[in-house]
């Protein structure tokens, strides 16, 4: 039988701690039925391997028989979601309400009807406290099948007061369903587009939003309402390219926590993701005082409260932490600097990796490679430059795809490999028109490297010099002004003109505060 990397079981068992194998192996060690004698020895037997073969599980475990093997898997599988249900219920209110639901179900199954409705009244009271308004949609729905099918002695108005209820959470959950739609849309929007590269896409993008906005936005609105409301807005403006916008609507998304600082320990994925686009606004308004002030604010949230975050928020905590630190030596200008996180984060990479998805991945390359071409390692730059060209995740963020060949061609450049650079202009110019990417910028670009791939070395200067002017006019142009942030090519040309290291001005504009394109 072929490998399979992608069986369900060996990834769960992949990812899971030390903490939650002990936990299962403590919990089903206790019987010794032949049932589960197997499936813990299949579980052994897949905790120690580092492919998944279904041949050599086989071979290992012979008291199982390949027709056996679906069954077991699948009793393991269920028995480890058991395990781990029990395990993170501890962690997560959310859990726990859920299961109050149950044990009121199973109470109504029995008849004890006045019991159920007691859990369900408590348990209401729980999910209002959380927000959580799906969940107490669900419990006045159960209160208002036992209410009308049984006769359970309540208050006279008990059905007055469902009822008004019953309209209050239709009303708010319509206005979630429709905002939460629309944020994940609009950020959908932009894995696919990116910024805004014309007016015709800002009218597209434009329309689409004010057409799917609920009317009445603002007003008497609850937590889940106005995060999805903020989060809508901020991809509208951070696609648009307005940051000043962008960052004060991931303002108001930070600002909000503060107001409800129990979801802080409830929804703490979503409380270090709004803190995570307020440090992208900061770095985009090239704010470095409150940049600095609120990952400092950010890292110490992820320090205090790490032993209580499950797998999925301490791999959000590691993407978000080190996305804010590399932006923050290219805020500086301190590339050589930055390259001591590189180790750090390789390693992290690959312990999350499968948990991450292949678009932080790219980021990540594309913000390493920044960082070897900035300290002046070309040869590094184009190795990360690789990893994302040769990566294969279809359309995912062309734009960065796009800028990363760019940023390869210019690498190649600068180490002189000048045959190569003449033979990949062909192929870059293809894929970016394919991509329906090519802003005037990256037309320059190319346009520049094939007419002075061989240019005299008194003649570049020159050849330099226009270039950059040809660009400071075209970084005026909103929609171009994209390109300038993936690559600060006018930073490069300075360099090549006064002949001293990119870094070097880059952080000379840091420290005279000098507006950058």
């Amino acid at each position: 039988m072929s490998n399979n990397q992608h069986d369900a079981l060996f990834i769960l068992i992949k990812t899971l701690t030390k903490a939650e194998k002990r936990n299962f192996q403590l919990a089903f060690n206790k019987n010794n039925t032949k049932e589960d004698v197997l499936f813990i020895q299949l579980f052994n037997t897949l905790d120690k391997l580092k492919e998944y073969d279904e041949e050599l599980i086989l071979k290992k475990i012979p008291a199982i028989k390949k027709q056996q093997l679906s069954n077991v898997k699948a009793h393991l599988y269920k028995q480890l979601l058991t395990s781990l249900r029990l395990l993170y219920k501890q962690k997560d209110p959310l859990i726990d309400l859920r299961e109050q639901l149950d044990y009121a179900r199973v109470l109504y199954s029995k008849g004890l009807y006045n019991q159920s409705l007691k859990i369900l009244s408590r348990a209401k009271v729980m999910a209002i406290e959380q927000e959580e308004v799906m969940l107490s949609y669900e419990i006045i729905e159960f209160e208002k099948q036992i209410e009308s099918r049984h006769i359970t002695r309540s208050l006279e108005n008990r059905a007055d007061e469902l009822s008004a209820e019953s309209r209050q959470i239709e009303h708010r959950l319509s206005n979630i369903s429709r905002l939460s739609t629309l944020a994940l849309r609009m950020y959908g929007l932009y894995l696919k587009l990116g910024h805004a590269r014309d007016k015709k896409d800002a009218d597209m993008v434009k329309m689409f939003f004010e057409q799917e906005l609920p009317p009445n936005c603002g007003t008497d609105m609850s937590f889940y309402e106005k995060i999805h409301l903020y989060q809508a807005y901020s991809w509208y403006y951070y696609i648009l390219q307005d940051f000043v916008m962008f960052y004060r609507y991931t303002q108001k998304w930070v600002d909000l926590f503060k107001d409800y600082p129990s979801l802080q320990r409830t929804d703490v994925e979503l409380y270090i993701k709004a803190m995570h686009n307020l440090l992208t606004a900061h770095f985009y308004t090239m704010n470095h005082e409150k940049f600095m002030r609120d990952l400092d604010e950010l890292e110490t949230f992820i320090t205090e409260n790490l032993e209580s975050f499950n797998e999925n928020t301490k791999t959000s905590a590691f993407v978000y932490v080190y996305t804010a630190r590399i932006n923050r030596y290219f805020l500086e200008g301190t590339f050589s600097e930055g390259l001591s996180l590189v180790p750090q984060l390789e390693t992290e990479i690959a312990e999350h990796q499968l948990k991450i998805d292949q678009h932080r991945v790219l980021l990540f390359y594309y913000k390493i490679a920044c960082l070897y071409f900035g300290s002046g390692d070309n040869n590094k730059a184009i190795d990360y430059l690789n990893k994302i060209i040769h990566l294969r995740i279809g359309n995912l963020r062309a734009d960065i795809q796009c800028f990363a060949r760019i940023l390869h061609l210019i690498a190649h450049y600068e180490l002189e490999n000048y045959s190569l650079v003449e033979y990949l202009i062909k192929s870059v110019y293809h894929f970016i028109a394919k991509n329906k990417d090519l802003g005037q910028m990256m037309e320059e670009i190319l346009k520049f490297l094939r007419r002075n791939i061989y240019a005299h070395p008194k003649a570049l200067r020159s050849a330099f010099a226009d270039l950059k002017e040809r660009l400071v006019q075209l970084s005026q142009n909103p929609y171009e002004r994209r390109s300038f942030l993936y690559l600060d090519i006018i930073s490069w040309l300075e360099s090549k003109i006064e002949g001293i290291p990119v870094q070097e001005i880059i952080h000379r504009k840091f420290v005279r505060k000098e507006k950058r394109i």
